[in-house]
């Protein structure tokens, strides 16, 4: 209870707090609070007055303090991966009286009792804009495509726990719940011990790298249909709890809440959507629209405490019924950093300063209530097990799945306190269930993490680098987009790679989204994972962009995915992607997109470190590509498409001859390929054949006449396995006027940047290795020694360099070396476990070798069209 009392005098008196207390221990919520209305600015220090009497200034500190404890925390406790939520509550009971507030001085001066009355009124309308985020995260029609499985889960994971929660207290009552309301609190205690936390098991997912596996589907989809119902038992929890209400007056309360339901559904849903409706595609939200909508927030929360519900839920409920197109997307990029990274923060530490150890004296009633929540959370994982095996799932995933499902946080805080409001807990209860929800809750990922094994392929594949594909074989490709103005070159690039049904390109376009602690972006991974409506914005831009390519041409598949992850893990989860995919060669966008006048500006200063990474641990090739025209109109349009490879020799250079040669098939693409070669080039000589086996060996063999003994060739130079593929490339496209083959003698990086310089300017594409020719090449050593950009190789970084007159597109190959180690002595090993493709690529470089033997080497003069 709260009196406000206007002081007399225009002077501010130097003590505003006047605690008035009817006996010697009374708790905070019997305190009678005295305070001016009018102390809300200070008049500065030098007028003699103490700025922390006032309230705007003593709640500036405050807000500080919270948000920079929490945050440290959240540092402190980031290398165990505990979710936010942990340091966020954590702050708040070592701020409050448990830890912080046995100081006097901190107590009286930083959190004194008058203080309080605002601290709680803004946390509360942080709390009240976050539910409005969290509905307006979720998709109402989630429960209907959630899948029986899903839907069984949620069932069972709130029942069992309910049941046996409430049953366990019900024994206990008269030493759990001490002059409380016995009904009201078994209630509010079985939908504490049931609720899963639908925005800390996002989160928790999301850093365990689960959200886009099948357990984390399941568990997200229940977690949605569990917290909504926890929503239904929590308004009706809070009807009949009211210690003076009637069983008739109850029932009023529910039935103005379903009335409130329905008119949020059937009457602000179509208002909504008839104002989506209005605005012209490619448009904002207007902002007045905006401010309306957000008002709107508060009005529902008006109208469901008028009703006798907490305010909060009438804020879910007016989020739930928002469309999740673009207006979502509008509200949620213009509120959630500041709620969730501002106010939300208060909300808990308002839960830490009502949290007070110091009450907790009688250890049959501590023990009970752990016990209670210990049998509760039993119950959930053991119910969770039963129907994870019923469903053929193991019995590992099943307690992973338990315990994900018993994730506790944010909402369990939000029923807490609003029992503790509704004098349904007492201080010691309220104390025990919050350190007991952190503790539940912080166990869930190290078990998670330990219980957890999904299924990995043992065996891998051979195609890692397109070198050692057929030229004309499906291409399995994934390509990273991170905006939507990376899909028009990567369709380009596809466009150019000739997909046809006898050559098809699978392709797998990866949305990659950076984790930033929200639940939307997580949650449109969820939906995009789980083929469900996907959220609007920039993912269904994207997708759709690349739908609507498959449908246009043949030969194309493609699969979109969205993958969110913070950019500094965010290479694991494209490599261990790639690699499940059997992909051949992932596509990076460069970390920089071309400006106006023709620079180029980063993008995220996150992305080039990223595209590092990947090129340090992909498991195949990768490519990036550097778009500076190459997704124009008008260069899609045209009917011939000039490509130019630079070839200087090495494993990189193959590769991009290797792709080069699936756009020769291409019949709109001219290829210029480029050799770089210096004044003394010889070509090496052709390894010696195989050696005739031997009469002893012969008469072996026919013993295992079904085995294939495998005689390794010797190893390869560089130079010699250039010769052999050039010579191979040269052999399949004899006569073929679209491709021209040209040599420059260069002598050192000087003469190879005049040459560059010198080439046709029609070319709108240039194909590079990322490490051309032999390590310390005189050829490009000098180059290499002022690149801006190492990850494009000392070719790459010279083309997209602002010396570089030539506005061109730029493809940066790098081969994924498959690397075989030869015995020193010995008898001859198999260089891999399939020896009959070990067998067959053996004759063919043979025979490819003594074709180049009697060809005499070499491709003939300078500038030579075949």
């Amino acid at each position: 209870m709260a009196e406000m009392l206007p002081m007399a005098g225009t002077v501010p008196p130097r003590n505003a707090t006047a605690q008035v207390s009817a006996r010697g221990n009374i708790s905070s919520s019997a305190s009678v609070v005295c305070y001016s209305p009018m102390m809300v600015t200070a008049y500065g220090i030098w007028q003699g007055v103490n700025p922390l009497e006032f309230s705007l200034p003593l709640f500036i500190l405050q807000t500080a303090i919270i948000v920079a404890t929490t945050r440290l925390l959240v540092l402190l406790l980031k290398p165990i991966r505990q979710p936010r939520v942990i340091a966020e509550i954590l702050a708040g009971v070592i701020l409050g009286p448990s830890v912080m507030g046995q100081v006097e001085v901190w107590a009286n001066t930083v959190f004194p009792l008058r203080s309080l009355l605002t601290l709680e009124t803004v946390a509360h309308l942080g709390l009240l804009y976050f539910l409005f985020l969290v509905g307006l995260e979720m998709d109402v029609n989630v429960i209907k495509r959630s899948g029986k499985k899903a839907l069984i889960i949620a069932v069972a994971g709130m029942a069992l726990p309910f049941c046996i929660g409430t049953a366990t207290s019900f024994i206990f009552r008269h030493q759990v719940s001490k002059n409380v309301h016995q009904a009201s609190f078994l209630l509010f205690l079985g939908v504490a011990l049931s609720v899963t936390a639908f925005p800390v098991l996002a989160r928790i997912l999301a850093e365990i790298k689960l959200l886009n596996s099948d357990l984390g589907r399941i568990a997200m989809s229940a977690a949605i249909v569990n917290d909504m119902c926890a929503w239904i038992l929590l308004a009706l929890a809070i009807a009949i709890s009211e210690a003076n209400s009637s069983a008739f007056s109850s029932l009023w309360v529910l039935l103005a809440g379903v009335l409130f339901v329905l008119a949020c559904f059937y009457v602000v849903r179509p208002l909504m959507w008839w104002l989506v409706r209005r605005v012209p595609e490619g448009e904002a939200i207007s902002d007045v629209h905006v401010t309306l909508i957000l008002t709107g927030v508060m009005i529902a929360g008006v109208c469901t405490d008028a009703i006798g519900i907490h305010s909060v839920f009438g804020a879910f409920v007016y989020g739930l019924v928002i469309p999740s197109g673009q207006l979502g997307v509008v509200l949620i990029e213009k509120l959630e950093d500041f709620v969730t990274g501002l106010l939300l923060p208060l909300f808990f530490a308002i839960s830490g300063l009502r949290t007070n150890l110091t009450r907790v004296r009688d250890p049959v009633t501590v023990g009970l209530l752990v016990l209670v929540f210990t049998m509760a959370s039993f119950a959930k994982i053991m119910g969770t097990i039963l129907i994870a095996v019923s469903y053929t799932m193991t019995f590992r995933d099943g307690v992973a799945l338990g315990f994900l499902m018993n994730t506790r946080g944010l909402v369990e805080m939000i029923v807490l306190n609003i029992g503790r409001d509704k004098e349904v807990l007492d201080d010691e209860s309220f104390a025990v269930m919050v350190l007991v929800s952190v503790a539940m809750t912080a166990l869930v990922t190290p078990v998670v993490t330990t219980v957890y094994r999904p299924a990995r392929r043992l065996v891998g594949y051979k195609r890692r680098n397109l070198q050692r594909s057929k030229h004309d074989a499906e291409l399995r490709m994934l390509a990273c987009v991170h905006t939507t103005r990376n899909v028009p070159s990567i369709i380009s690039l596809l466009e150019l790679s000739n997909p046809t049904k006898r050559s098809p390109i699978f392709i797998y376009a990866l949305h990659l989204v950076e984790l930033t602690g929200r639940a939307s972006n997580m949650l449109a991974a969820h939906h995009s994972a789980s083929n469900q409506s996907r959220s609007a914005g920039s993912s269904d831009h994207i997708f759709n962009a690349f739908e609507s390519y498959e449908e246009s041409v043949g030969g194309v598949s493609i699969q979109a995915l969205t993958a969110v992850s913070p950019y500094q893990t965010m290479h694991e989860d494209v490599s261990v992607l790639a690699e499940d995919k059997h992909v051949s060669l992932i596509v990076l966008p460069f970390h920089k997109q071309q400006t106006v006048d023709g620079g180029m500006e980063p993008i995220n200063a996150s992305l080039r470190g990223f595209n590092e990474s990947i090129l340090a641990s992909a498991p195949c090739s990768v490519g990036i590509l550097v778009d500076r025209g190459l997704s124009a109109a008008a260069a899609r349009m045209a009917a011939v498409h000039h490509v130019a490879l630079l070839f200087f020799g090495g494993p990189d250079d193959r590769e991009g001859l290797a792709y080069a040669w699936r756009m020769v098939e291409h019949p709109g693409v001219c290829l210029t390929i480029v050799r770089f070669i210096p004044p003394d080039y010889k070509a090496p000589a052709a390894p010696a054949t195989a050696q005739p086996m031997a009469p002893a060996a012969r008469a072996a063999a026919n013993v295992h006449a079904r085995a294939i003994t495998i005689v390794p060739d010797a190893a390869k130079s560089e130079r010699q396995m250039d010769e052999e593929y050039l010579g191979e490339f040269r052999a399949r496209n004899v006569g073929n006027d679209a491709v021209l083959y040209m040599e420059q003698v260069v002598a050192n990086s000087e003469e190879t940047l005049a040459a560059i310089r010198d080439l046709d300017s029609a070319h709108e594409l240039y194909i590079v290795g990322r490490n051309p020719g032999e390590a310390g090449s005189p050829l490009t050593s000098a180059l290499a020694e002022w690149m801006d950009s190492p990850e494009l190789g000392p070719i790459g970084d010279l083309l997209v360099s602002s010396e570089f007159s030539k506005m061109v597109s730029v493809l940066v190959m790098q081969q994924y070396v498959i690397t075989t180690p030869q015995p020193a002595v010995g008898p001859a090993v198999p260089v891999t476990d399939d020896p009959v493709r070990q067998y067959v690529t053996n004759a063919n470089q043979r025979t490819a070798a003594g074709n180049q033997m009697g060809r005499g080497g070499g491709w003939g003069a300078s500038g030579a069209d075949f």
